[in-house]
């Protein structure tokens, strides 16, 4: 009787025992899903602030403001878990401080960018300067196609269309820099830079007589 009794004793602490642990894992693994969302949701507003962070140090250098201290972003970072509860509310504020960030950071740097593109302009030659170019340096009739992709491969870094080549012919062919003869249905250009010496010389001649 003893022994039957300490077994059944023994299967009951056993399925006590088993049902706390299976208790315990389930709470266990509800605890993990809950703190990996805040994991993700605080990691969510770090990124949030460091790209805040990012967009205002862009707008305080465009300014001419002084540097950010390494103080402020070590205090920025202990600030992001306490956070976490007030995190719906404060997001749309952020969005909005975002938003209104990146709004008056594009408007205000562009003074920099545009400068160092008409610098950058000015020392590259125009389009039209370098079609005369390449018409000046052949000997046979070319079509704005073959003049555009002679442009691309000896300036891969500026953007060459066939049309804006085509019309760029057509405007020095109005001005006499250039001659315009048709093939077939192909059209061809050459440059009119070794027609324009000939009548000048007898005007000078007459000149000096």
């Amino acid at each position: 009787m003893t022994e039957v009794s300490s077994n059944s004793h023994s299967t009951e602490l056993t399925s006590q025992y088993i049902a706390q642990v299976t208790g315990d894992l389930e709470r266990n693994a509800k605890e993990q899903e809950r703190v990996a969302a805040e994991i993700e949701a605080l990691q969510e507003q770090l990124r949030a602030l460091q790209h805040d962070h990012t967009v205002l140090v862009n707008m305080q250098d465009a300014l001419g403001g002084p540097s950010p201290t390494p103080g402020s972003e070590a205090a920025a970072a202990p600030s992001v878990p306490h956070q976490a509860s007030a995190e719906p509310k404060q997001s749309k504020g952020k969005k909005a401080a975002a938003t209104s960030a990146k709004k008056t950071a594009s408007k205000k740097p562009a003074a920099k960018p545009s400068s160092v593109k008409a610098s950058t302009a000015a020392a590259k030659p125009t389009l039209v300067e370098l079609i005369r170019g390449h018409l000046e340096k052949q000997n046979e009739p070319r079509s704005a196609a073959e003049i555009t992709t002679a442009l691309t491969q000896a300036h891969p870094d500026r953007s060459v269309k066939t049309t804006v080549v085509r019309t760029t012919l057509e405007g020095l062919v109005a001005k006499s820099h250039a001659h315009r003869s048709k093939q077939g249905s192909s059209v061809f250009y050459t440059t009119a830079v070794t027609s324009e010496p000939a009548p000048a010389e007898p005007q000078q001649e007459t000149v000096s007589d």
